[in-house]
């Protein structure tokens, strides 16, 4: 099952921050890209931590409740991230997508530099070509 590693099937272009971006910043980068987190990374593609679109959601609803100044992404990012490595199977990753709930996991090299993300979409969609390839489901009719 070669074809079912995360290097296939991450988005190798996925939104990232830095630990000095204001979450202002942040917002609009989370409304332009239609993506729901990212990594936080150093100038050398170094993972550092994880933020999510309901971070910044939060933050800014307290920035408009209080009246807060800025605040930065180094103030709310999770510094504990679960991330995967490019060679990393599909299956074992969705199974711990449902064990562990990240929607979104960065893809870091050996180095733990990052590489890309993948969301629970792409291996849903993973999941489905290969069975569908393998002939296990049919091509389902879109109904929406």
């Amino acid at each position: 099952m070669e074809s079912l590693q995360v290097k296939n099937h991450m988005n190798h272009y996925p939104v990232t921050f830095t630990e000095q971006m204001s979450v202002e910043e942040a917002s609009l980068r989370f409304i332009k890209t239609k993506q729901i987190g990212g990594p936080v990374i150093d100038s050398n593609y170094k993972l550092l931590g994880f933020i999510s679109e309901s971070d910044v959601l939060k933050k800014m609803l307290d920035t408009l409740y209080f009246n807060e100044n800025v605040a930065f992404i180094k103030d709310i990012m999770r510094k504990d991230v679960l991330s995967v490595k490019p060679y990393d199977s599909i299956i074992e990753l969705g199974q711990s997508m449902l064990n562990n709930k990240p929607k979104v996991y960065p893809v870091i090299d050996d180095s733990g530099n990052l590489v890309g993300t993948i969301c629970r979409n792409e291996v849903l969609q993973a999941c489905y070509q290969y069975a569908q390839t393998r002939g296990i489901i049919e091509k389902a009719q879109a109904s929406y």
